[in-house]
């Protein structure tokens, strides 16, 4: 017999739950409120990635840096690029309904409350099921500091939609969402400013690729504080005036808008009356993502654990085999993450101060692009950095920045997954010249020298 699931939510967790589930037989009807495809496709990923594509070919045509190609009079059209954007977004959106309706998913355009894990209730009906996954996603971290509510003061959401491209933009936060849009601003020609309140920029990354990254951001024009405590925010006749504590000294700059980017919460405040225990306002969840209320799942950003599109729909997946009775497979240490700056960056596994921190002995192999043929056509420089178990070489981590490295991470992963040694990355034949070559380079730094490089292997 059919199992019955409901799922609550259409981003990429809960669209790729309700795929799935219907793809192993079970009858499948999806609750979306707002717009299928969630933040990611609709305000998120896709169209900061479109206008970041657009922000990196601007910069280079504006600054002329093609070798042997002269360009002049390159002029942004910011309605246009706005409406490309746009475009991207609608076509995956309408692909996404596609699917759903291709493999048999009934889909209300309505407010859904699980009222058990068995029981859900859509607009003024209420359905049964044998399962209920929750995909609710997240919403963007506004802090409270005085001047937050002041007009121009923006969330990532607005910082997309902006009539006409500021002159001057201030970023409250140095995480992945404002150095993605610090690249974009800046690339624009916009005078950028990151304010982040811990030590570095790029918490979670590796520390020795974030710093690379801080002087991509320099050499790029935009100024980075770190170590700085918002005190407020007033209007002035300049703009918006910012005042912050950078160390012992008080600052203060001016800016056209000001973007807050200080992180997203769990979209979990629909679920106070509900029973499903929380942690730090996200779902609580165990390795299956079932929450303490029987029958009844928690995937993606609502439960904190992973706030990723790609693990979103992993763990979207693992949930629906686990109801199926097909053995999940979900691994959450090899969960890649990619940040859309110039240059990219991606990272998988520990890093090295993780490593550190850990009993494990490990040995770290680097190698600089400054020595890969293809960054060098592309006139682009980064570092491939990978942490490997001492004795056997098992990969723990690798850590990326350069051209073309969110396309590359998922080989990292891929040998990891299956317990992979540096030496299987060795003895993979890597096609010339591409910038993949230099993780093969990197792995052989671990215990020997790289070909085209001198060895940075260090032992720890």
């Amino acid at each position: 017999m059919s199992k019955k699931i409901i799922v609550i939510g259409g981003g990429p967790g809960g669209y790729a739950a309700a795929i799935k589930a219907a793809q192993i037989g079970a009858e499948v009807t999806l609750a979306e409120a707002s717009q299928i495809g969630g933040t990611c496709l609709n305000v998120g990923c896709i169209p900061t990635k479109a206008l970041l594509h657009i922000g990196e070919f601007f910069r280079r045509a504006s600054q002329n840096t093609v070798a042997g190609v002269n360009i002049s009079g390159a002029a942004l059209d910011w309605q246009k690029a706005q409406a490309h954007m746009d475009e991207i977004a609608a076509r995956l959106t309408g692909g996404v309904r596609a699917l759903l309706q291709h493999n048999g998913v009934t889909v209300y355009n309505e407010e859904a409350v699980p009222l058990s894990g068995q029981k859900v209730k859509i607009g003024d009906k209420t359905f049964d099921a044998d399962a209920v996954i929750l995909a609710l996603g997240s919403v963007s971290a506004m802090p409270t500091f005085t001047g937050c509510d002041l007009p121009n003061v923006i969330d990532s959401t607005e910082a997309l939609s902006l009539m006409q491209v500021p002159k001057s933009i201030a970023i409250i936060g140095g995480g992945v969402i404002g150095v993605e849009f610090a690249a974009l601003y800046s690339s624009l020609g916009v005078k950028t400013t990151v304010i982040e309140a811990l030590s570095e920029i790029l918490p979670s990354i590796d520390a020795e690729i974030a710093e690379i990254m801080r002087g991509a951001l320099g050499r790029d024009g935009v100024d980075v504080f770190t170590g700085a405590r918002i005190v407020d925010i007033a209007q002035s006749s300049g703009g918006l005036r910012v005042r912050f504590d950078n160390g012992d000294e008080e600052q203060t700059l001016t800016a056209e808008r000001v973007l807050v980017a200080t992180g997203r919460s769990p979209n979990t405040a629909s679920l106070e009356q509900t029973g499903v225990k929380m942690i730090g306002g996200a779902v609580d969840v165990d390795k299956h993502f079932l929450t303490n209320i029987p029958n009844l799942y928690a995937v993606g950003d609502c439960n904190g654990t992973a706030m990723l599109a790609h693990a979103a729909m992993a763990q979207g997946i693992a949930a629906t085999e686990h109801i199926m009775g097909v053995p999940p497979r979900y691994n959450a240490k090899i969960v890649p993450s990619c940040i859309y700056a110039s240059p990219e960056i991606a990272a998988v596994g520990m890093t090295e101060q993780q490593a550190a921190e850990s009993e494990i002995e490990y040995r770290v192999g680097r190698f600089s692009l400054i020595g890969n043929g293809r960054a060098i056509i592309d006139g682009e420089e980064g570092l491939i950095k990978v942490i490997a178990e001492k004795r056997f070489g098992e990969i723990l981590g690798v850590h990326m920045i350069g051209p073309r490295v969110t396309e590359m991470i998922a080989e990292a992963a891929l040998c990891m997954s299956m317990e992979g040694t540096v030496e299987d990355i060795v003895t993979t034949i890597h096609a010339h010249p591409t910038v993949s070559e230099a993780f093969q380079e990197a792995a052989m730094s671990v215990f020997g020298n790289p070909i085209h490089g001198v060895r940075s292997g260090i032992e720890s």
